[in-house]
């Protein structure tokens, strides 16, 4: 009898492993719920993390309001416009310097609320730097020169934080979509700029009073909304109809901010009609919160029945799903993304800059975004010396965010496009763009009417695609692994080459053409010669853009592409 019980544990041992195995294959093709409900209950997905995102991003660029309270700056602690271009410096820095952020985001502990730390140090950050910037300038605080520019400087770096984990998160997200994902975003950061003048015009408050606002806004934005931003399953299918729908309120907006500015500029607006102007831009920012409420339900659905499918067809076809091979099973629940990242390697930020294609990025980045900030760092005062109003001046400057947001947004959409289709690689477009940019500084130093307008919608398209270009080409050439950190460090350009044009350049020229012991300039001779230099500079960015386009020409089509078509079942 011992025997025999011994010899029926042994077959029941046999069995039990041989089952094993079939039993791993259910777990597998059946989605593993709990967490995933738990999510979706709390209202937390994918979808809900893209719009917290992109409502963030619409109050983070107070960076580009600078020139909105410049004027303010200049005149209460009496700088020059050395001194002034100085204090701009620091903002380039702090705003596109972004390494402590992706240091931080790196080092944070792995999970999906890894963002909610790099966030909160970004709120930190802007209220540390804009709340006693505004009490020196209302002359409660005052502080020297030095001190300012420190003060500059935290407000800016609460951009980088902001920046780093709302784009990060959108490609961890969505990694098959980087382009679209990292152009919604920028895009939204480049519209914000329009955004927080809107609310400036509406709540009609003195520039110096606008820096205080800056502390309070964005800070309370970020704290509230920071909960819904986290990464989420990318092995997940989705529908791209809800992205595209992402999109199409991104173009809404600023097509409606364009209206607005042009209208206001044209037509003497009422306090009321303002008003209600600014209650149709508020409506339309949120409406992003209706996608993710569609997108949410129709997900929801779709997992129901995909859940309930599975398991009839686990109990029916047993044998047929053991047989199946696991990719398929995979494809059937919507298919992991493969990771489209050029680089197996993954690098990380050191070995990064040990490559040649990082510094022609480098050097391409400094060159574009470089002349960009110088240009939108001194548009009051260019508007200034060519006899522009005050109101003229916070125009372009919300108009430069108008401009700005298209080229983020249309140079992701479209590069994703060529790269699907023909294989064309991302690097092309920066040297297309920075041509075009060197036009639009010539057409600013040349002063002829309007010039500035038309100069200014050049330069602040192409400056806007480079900033959707850069993330994307990074993630594709080095790897994902280390992104936030990479492309920080390579935005670190954008500051070194604002310094040399905007201060060096831009600023010891217009005092060096102002009359002695003024610090105005009048006249087109105040910035031409600046703007010439700038021309040449892109020109010169351009050529090293096609080198990095000809070096990695043959990746993208034979790594990068062949992965999309893989992806993309063609």
């Amino acid at each position: 009898v011992s025997f025999a019980r011994q010899a029926d544990r042994r077959r029941a041992t046999r069995n039990s492993r041989k089952k094993k195995p079939k039993q791993e294959k259910r777990e597998k093709l059946l989605p593993p719920p709990p967490a995933m409900a738990m999510s979706r209950a709390r209202g937390r997905t994918r979808w809900s993390a893209l719009a917290a995102s992109a409502l963030i991003q619409c109050c983070a660029g107070s960076s580009y309001c600078f020139g909105v309270y410049s004027p303010a700056l200049k005149a209460s602690q009496g700088y020059d416009q050395s001194a002034l271009d100085a204090v701009a410096f620091f903002k380039d820095v702090g705003a596109n310097a972004g390494v402590l952020s992706g240091f931080l985001a790196a080092w944070a502990p792995a999970g999906r609320r890894r963002p909610w730390l790099v966030l909160l140090a970004g709120a930190a950050l802007c209220a540390a730097g804009y709340f006693p910037m505004w009490l020196a300038v209302a002359g409660i605080a005052p502080a020297p020169l030095p001190l300012m520019c420190f003060y500059m400087l935290l407000a800016a770096q609460a951009q980088t934080f902001v920046n780093t984990a709302d784009v990060v998160t959108a490609v961890e997200n969505f990694p098959d979509r980087r382009g679209t994902v990292i152009g919604i975003m920028k895009g939204f950061l480049g519209l914000s700029g329009a955004i927080l003048v809107q609310v400036y015009r509406t709540i009609h408050i003195d520039p110096g009073t606008f820096i205080l606002m800056l502390a309070v806004l964005p800070t309370a934005i970020t704290l509230l909304l920071m909960y819904f931003v986290d990464v989420h399953n990318a092995h997940e299918g989705y529908n791209k109809k809800f992205l595209d729908a992402f999109s199409l309120i991104a173009i809404t907006v600023a097509g409606y901010l364009m209206i607005v500015i042009i209208s206001d500029q044209v037509f003497m607006i009422s306090s009321a009609v303002q008003s209600v102007c600014f209650v149709i831009l508020l409506l339309l920012v949120m409406s992003p919160v209706a996608v993710v409420v569609k997108a949410q339900k129709s997900e929801s659905t779709q997992h129901d029945e995909s859940t309930s499918q599975q398991r009839i067809g686990l109990l029916s076809e047993e044998e047929a799903a053991e047989d199946s091979d696991g990719a398929n099973s995979a494809s059937s629940l919507g298919g992991p993304p493969q990771d489209l990242s050029a680089d197996k390697e993954n690098l990380n930020v050191l070995q990064a800059m040990c490559k040649l294609n990082f510094w022609l990025l480098f050097l391409a980045m400094a060159c574009g975004m470089g002349s960009g900030l110088a240009t939108v760092n001194n548009i009051s005062q260019i508007g200034g010396s060519l006899g522009y109003t005050t109101k003229e001046t916070s125009t372009l400057v919300s108009l430069w965010s108008i401009w700005n947001f298209s080229g983020r947004f249309g140079a992701g959409f479209i590069s994703d496009h060529f790269l699907r289709q023909q294989g064309i690689g991302r690097p092309f477009f920066i040297g297309a763009t920075l041509l075009i940019m060197s036009v639009g500084h010539a057409i600013i130093s040349s002063g002829l009417p309007a010039s500035l307008y038309i100069g200014s919608v050049l330069v602040g398209l192409c400056y806007g695609c480079q900033w959707a270009l850069m993330p994307s080409i990074t993630s594709e050439i080095f790897g994902l692994n280390h992104f936030g950190t990479i492309f920080n460090m390579v935005a670190v350009a954008s500051p070194v080459g604002s310094y040399i044009l905007s201060v060096r350049v831009v600023g010891y020229i217009y005092d060096m053409e102002s009359p002695p012991d003024e610090h105005a300039c009048v006249g087109t001779h105040c910035f031409a010669l600046s703007f010439m230099v700038m021309a040449c500079v892109c020109v010169f960015g351009s050529v090293v853009a096609f080198v990095l386009f000809i070096r990695t020409r043959t990746f993208y089509r034979r790594v990068v592409y062949a992965r999309l078509q893989s992806f993309l079942g063609k």
